[in-house]
């Protein structure tokens, strides 16, 4: 049977103050009244029936993602005691899938992106599925047809088609975030995509390769599933790493008897990651401002404007150009947009000056 994993872990700390410690970003409900990971859930629909995907995320936020998500099983939202990067994620939602059916094939799809068309993507994911149940050692990443030479996102290097299935490619490599140059050069060649970070396999096929690579990590994520008692015990002590680093690079280096393929993803692929890639989801003014909330703007430009303090509270600027301005009911910041990315270093002197309350 198919199932997905929807990985709603992480804080969210680029996009402070909106995304606050119990509040992070994917439940954030910026887009019409809905949140990335509600996104995330209706790109499912059609897919999977609703007591066939889960929820990988934080335990303190569990009963946000129940309210957010009302159509899942209770047993559906696994609630990781804290965060050990995204192998540990896949690797304990796996196990939990082949414990509810050993022949099960889990995609593993991310709750921080914005995704158009959806048919597109239902159409990849199931060409995924059928890649991942024909080939029983297949680990299916997904690749995004690129755009532009993004220097904010990994690559894949497509290797020679999979026979049967047009369009999809064994991966050669996976790339690092690169300079402009070099991703420049990658869009010349017609041979890379961006890395998706969402996965496609039978769940006995990743525990299988953790088993010849980490081992321990294998043997935790199942005694956790036979024993749900001891998660607090036992999770905490797994290797902190990611699913690329500790699966992926090294099965498409041969290091495994996995087959590491990818199947392209033709569509509009945002990844919101900070206030710039935020920005380009909200409305925008005739000066170029994007704006969320009550906000007025004189002589002001280029400017990324977000109100969540309430309808009593009015954000107002005059002579800005291309500044980040975020207002909320406890903190507000003010940053120039060339410095957005810093917002994570500025989170650390907050709870460290102010108290972890306003981080």
């Amino acid at each position: 049977m198919r199932y997905v994993v929807i990985m709603a872990g992480g804080s969210g700390t680029r996009l402070w103050p909106l995304s606050r410690q119990g509040r992070p970003k994917q439940l954030l409900e910026l887009f019409d009244g809905r949140s990335l990971l509600r996104l995330a859930y209706e790109r499912l629909v059609g897919l999977v029936e609703p007591d066939h995907i889960l929820v990988c995320t934080g335990r303190a936020y569990a009963d946000d993602v129940a309210r957010q998500l009302p159509e899942l099983p209770h047993g559906n939202i696994l609630g990781e005691p804290e965060g050990r990067d995204s192998l540990n994620a896949v690797a304990w939602s796996a196990a939990e899938v082949a414990h509810r059916d050993a022949d099960g094939v889990v995609a593993m799809v991310t709750a921080d992106q914005v995704i158009s068309p959806v048919e597109e993507f239902q159409r990849s994911l199931r060409v995924a599925f059928e890649v991942a149940e024909s080939r029983p050692m297949a680990l299916v990443t997904l690749g995004v047809v690129p755009t532009s030479p993004h220097t904010g996102y990994g690559y894949l290097h497509r290797a020679e088609e999979v026979p049967g299935f047009p369009g999809v490619h064994r991966v050669a490599q996976f790339k690092e975030k690169p300079s402009r140059e070099v991703a420049e050069a990658y869009l010349a060649t017609g041979e890379y995509w961006w890395n998706a970070g969402m996965f496609v396999w039978r769940a006995a096929t990743l525990l299988g390769q953790l088993d010849q690579l980490l081992p321990h990590t294998a043997e935790t994520v199942r005694t956790i599933v036979a024993q749900p008692e001891r998660l607090d015990e036992l999770f905490p002590k797994l290797t902190r790493i990611s699913v690329d680093y500790a699966v992926m690079e090294p099965a498409s280096a041969g290091r495994t008897d996995g087959e590491v393929v990818s199947v392209p993803l033709a569509i509009d692929w945002r990844d919101v990651g900070g206030f710039v890639s935020l920005a380009e989801l909200l409305p925008h003014d005739a000066h170029g401002n994007a704006v969320e909330g009550r906000a007025v703007s004189l002589d002001s430009a280029g400017c990324v404007v977000i109100n969540t303090a309430g309808d009593e509270h009015v954000v107002a600027t005059i002579g800005l150009e291309d500044h980040l301005v975020v207002a909320t009911p406890t903190a507000t910041l003010v940053a120039h947009l060339g410095d957005a990315e810093r917002v994570k270093e500025l989170v650390a002197i907050v709870r460290e000056v102010a108290g972890p309350r306003f981080a």
